[in-house]
């Protein structure tokens, strides 16, 4: 029923896009002047990489968000994105995916990530399957296999140089194993193993920005992703990404990522660059809408999607317009079921140290400086990033001392008097 609802609220929100309906012959037109735009110059150099499951967008925000996420990842789909990103996460999340890619094929996936102050991880793994079914002249089924390509991995990832002030710069790692099976009566040796790694660098700061709150509005990260060696001599897909996420107004993220394709242990041609462009618009605090155009390997592709958060569950669709997509067919939806479990106790630490502070502030200005030295580094061991609370420590601890010394300085005239 959650499932109906997502579908029923993106399939709103399309037909909001386009007022004369979604036919096919709207699409086409559509399509064939976005083709047009940017012509199909490049697609000699697409599929020239294995295993494709790579590059597939696993679902949630960063596929509706046209994969520009690189930057902007705040959630358990960060991990075909940035792997630094989970060193920045809020809470720990457990994601389940679905995508209808086309016709019977089909991506099933799972993320989990998590952090505990400074220190994120997580896991991810995705599985694209096709099945394929055999007949014999008399149309009896004589055999059933399956296409299967698949990837699993680990991440890791630090925050350095966090305090108030600054959301500080994370660096982090994915170590993953790709995997692709192909049955034997089809192709005889064809499937193999492969063993790649990802980077990633993440910062955020504020700039140019109109409203208040503590989040950062601005978001700079870049990542190398799929970098390993080839898989049967074939070269896997390796990319580099540079991306900014910018808030303007808090309810509004802007994303852009650029795409960089290499080829570093392989002679063949690397795909041209790339670019992805992403907008989530919180509409209620309950109810977020995203939208994004993928540009890469001459596929142009938009995405539109929309999330509905219930209690501690997030669900979220997407529907993909791009060169596969078939509207006769119920294919290119993409589906989320997303599992906050909290954030390990972090805001309930920063509530109680904002308490100590202020009761810090209180005592400093009433002039018991003690209490505000015992108060202020009360609040600096529970959180220690709470960076205003160990400059009133500092403060306070300053006056102490020119207090004491003025009190001696007064002792010593009253002897000298006597």
């Amino acid at each position: 029923m959650k499932k109906h609802v997502v579908y029923a609220l993106t399939l709103s929100c399309l037909l909001l896009c386009f007022p004369r309906g979604i036919r096919a012959d709207t699409f086409a037109d559509t399509y064939s002047d976005l083709t047009k735009v940017f012509g199909l110059a490049g697609a000699e150099r697409t599929g020239l990489t294995t295993l494709p499951v790579l590059l597939i967008p696993i679902g949630g925000r960063y596929e509706g968000m046209g994969t520009a996420y690189t930057a902007a990842a705040d959630d358990a789909g960060y991990f075909d994105a940035n792997p630094a990103a989970s060193a920045m996460l809020r809470y720990t999340e457990l994601s389940l995916f679905h995508n209808n890619l086309i016709a019977d094929a089909n991506l099933e996936g799972l993320s989990y990530a998590s952090r505990r102050n400074n220190f994120g991880f997580g896991t991810a793994s995705k599985l694209i399957h096709v099945p394929f079914t055999e007949y014999d002249r008399y149309g009896d089924q004589v055999n059933a296999i399956r296409y299967i390509e698949g990837m699993t991995g680990i991440n890791l990832s630090y925050r350095f140089l966090h305090d108030f002030y600054f959301e500080g710069i994370a660096l982090g790692t994915n170590l993953k194993i790709g995997y692709r099976h192909v049955p034997e009566v089809i192709e005889p040796g064809q499937s193999g193993l492969g063993f790649m790694g990802d980077f990633g660098i993440l910062t955020r700061f504020n700039f140019l920005k109109f409203y208040h709150a503590r989040e950062r509005n601005l978001s700079l990260g870049m990542s190398l992703r799929n970098l390993g060696p080839p898989v049967l001599d074939e070269p896997l897909p390796t990319l580099v990404t540079a991306g900014i996420g910018y808030k303007p107004i808090r309810p509004w993220l802007l994303s852009f990522d650029l795409l960089y394709p290499i080829q570093p242990f392989s002679d063949l041609p690397a795909e041209y660059p790339g670019f992805g462009i992403g907008s989530a618009l919180q509409v209620t605090n309950f109810f977020s809408i995203q939208t994004g155009f993928l540009y890469r390997g001459a596929n142009p592709r938009t995405t539109l999607g929309a999330s509905v958060e219930l209690s501690r569950v997030r669900l979220t669709a997407n529907y993909t317009l791009d060169l596969t997509t078939q509207l006769g067919a119920v294919d290119r939806f993409s589906v989320e079921a997303a599992f906050n479990f909290g954030d390990r106790g972090r805001s309930m630490r920063r509530a109680q140290a904002e308490e100590l502070y202020l009761d810090a502030v209180v005592a400093f200005a009433e002039g018991r400086l003690e209490s505000a030295v015992e108060l202020a580094s009360d609040a600096t061991v529970v959180d220690p990033a709470f960076t205003p609370a160990r400059e009133i420590a500092e403060t306070a601890s300053e006056s102490l001392r020119i207090q004491r010394e003025l009190e001696s300085i007064r002792l010593d005239e009253q002897v000298i008097s006597e």
